[in-house]
């Protein structure tokens, strides 16, 4: 497997540290609200490359942290006239019904900040020591310059860094590259006792404290989205390798931006919306699909088109496994047929070589469409042996779940729907047209479609 390193600026073969054990760490949200549409595409993308790890037989430790310390939720507390700790309590809550909803799975960690204070100030207290961070009235900085190669990740040199660096009003940083590691309490605002002081932690310590806890002092893979590269990866990277003196991260992952029909998602725009909202007009599902649907390293448009071919994309896979499973109910034992399941496993190899190649979901899901057509192709040529049946729909279902798609159980018929079918194909049966086509209208109204097959009548709802 070969993943694209943000690091090198190229794409490398993919070697875990230990053997066939992955650590994998991904940035997760700052819990002030409901997250919204972009955060979702770093989520799903690396749900998708921790899926396909483990099923090309990896062990992967994946962690996943929660921010639930900073000035957003603080603000968000003292306007609802509630405090941060309840703020973070409910937001934690709604990601993981929003994260469920898109087919996320849980991290095996879900760390947060304010539950790591004390390793987070003894990873301060090793980097004052080692003399790479300094404390001025309470607040701690790192000093960027100390760090020989900071910008490593970013790929800028330091000049240009400085040169867009501020330092703000309420600062006393000796230097604008120096951030902030421990920030002294203001009033109204939580704190924990340290050394230097009632304060709280800053944004980018806890994500290289709870990886070092976790994973430890080197990791395979770092992932989350471009806007994180610089400053909070760059800072990461820095502050972990001045205090453990090892290389933090191997590779490092990041997905591109998405824009709402061609306009970068903001606030001022008006075009910036949560999951939620998003899931209320097209269902999490599809939500999923479209963020598949391109490469990550793409930018990708979020567009009522775009969403609405994701939903008929989704449909033809939905259609496809409704007609496997229609059809093996009736299915004959046969001796079944080699070349064709020797034919279908050529989609499983294109399937996974498009994934091994950067995690390229894009031509992932063209594989399973390729496959869905040879599966159509075979059934219309009167192949409907069970053993073909079953190979193909076993095939569908593990590609398909690598991508945590077309994961919706079978629907089942209310009874009085059931009984007026099976009513139907008796008046078939009797030749008694008239009465058929009426209860046909009727399950019309009642959101039911029928498909008469030579196979049999199918059904769907609409």
């Amino acid at each position: 497997m070969k993943l694209y390193n943000t690091l090198t600026r190229q794409k490398e073969k993919f070697v875990p540290l230990n053997g066939n054990k992955v650590t994998m760490y991904s940035c997760g949200p700052t819990v002030y609200n409901y997250f919204h549409i972009g955060n979702a595409r770093p989520f799903i993308v690396f749900d998708v490359l921790r899926r396909f790890l483990r099923y090309r037989g990896y062990d992967v430790t994946f962690v996943q942290n929660f921010t639930d310390i900073d000035d957003k939720l603080i603000r968000r507390a003292n306007e609802e006239g509630t405090t941060v700790e309840e703020i973070a309590e409910r937001y934690i809550e709604e990601y993981f019904v929003d994260a469920e909803g898109l087919g996320i799975e849980k991290a095996d960690y879900h760390p947060r900040a304010t539950e790591n204070i004390k390793e987070i100030i003894e990873f301060i207290k090793t980097l004052i020591e080692k003399g790479y961070a300094y404390e001025i009235d309470g607040d701690v900085y790192f000093s960027a310059k100390k760090f020989d190669e900071y910008g490593k990740l970013s790929h800028f040199n330091i000049e240009e860094l400085e040169a867009g660096a501020r330092i703000s009003v309420d600062e006393k940083k000796r230097d604008p590259m120096d951030f902030a590691l421990w920030k002294a309490q203001k009033p109204g605002e939580p704190a924990w006792d340290s050394p230097w002081g009632p304060g709280r932690p800053g944004w980018h310590i806890e994500c290289s404290v709870m990886a070092n806890k976790y994973l430890g002092e080197t990791i395979d893979i770092h992932s989350g989205g471009v806007d994180l590269i610089f400053p909070h990866h760059e800072n990461e990277i820095a502050q972990s390798e001045a205090a453990n003196e090892k290389p933090f991260a191997r590779y490092w992952l990041h997905n591109a931006f998405l824009n709402i029909d061609n306009q970068k998602m903001s606030k001022s725009l008006g075009n910036f919306f949560t999951v939620r909202e998003a899931a209320k007009h097209y269902g999490y599902e599809i939500i999923r699909f479209f963020m598949l649907s391109a490469h990550y390293r793409n930018p990708i448009n979020y567009s009522t088109e775009q969403l609405e071919q994701a939903r008929r994309s989704l449909e033809r896979l939905y259609e496809c496994k409704r007609n496997l499973n229609f059809l093996l109910e009736n299915a004959a034992e046969t001796s079944g047929n080699n070349e064709v399941t020797e034919k279908l496993n050529q989609y499983k190899e294109k399937f996974i070589e498009a994934m091994e190649d950067d995690l390229n979901t894009a031509d992932a899901i063209a594989a399973i469409f390729e496959l869905v057509r040879e599966i159509n192709i075979q059934i219309s040529e009167g192949n409907k042996d069970k053993e073909f049946l079953e190979s193909a729909l076993k095939l569908f279902n593990e590609l398909t779940g690598v991508l945590g798609i077309v994961t919706k159980e079978e629907e089942t018929l209310e009874e009085e729907i059931e009984k007026l079918i099976e009513q139907r194909q008796q008046a078939r049966k009797e030749k008694n047209w008239k009465l058929a086509d009426e209860i046909r209208d009727k399950l019309k109204d009642m959101g039911i479609e029928l498909q008469d097959t030579p196979d049999g009548v199918k059904w769907r709802k609409i």
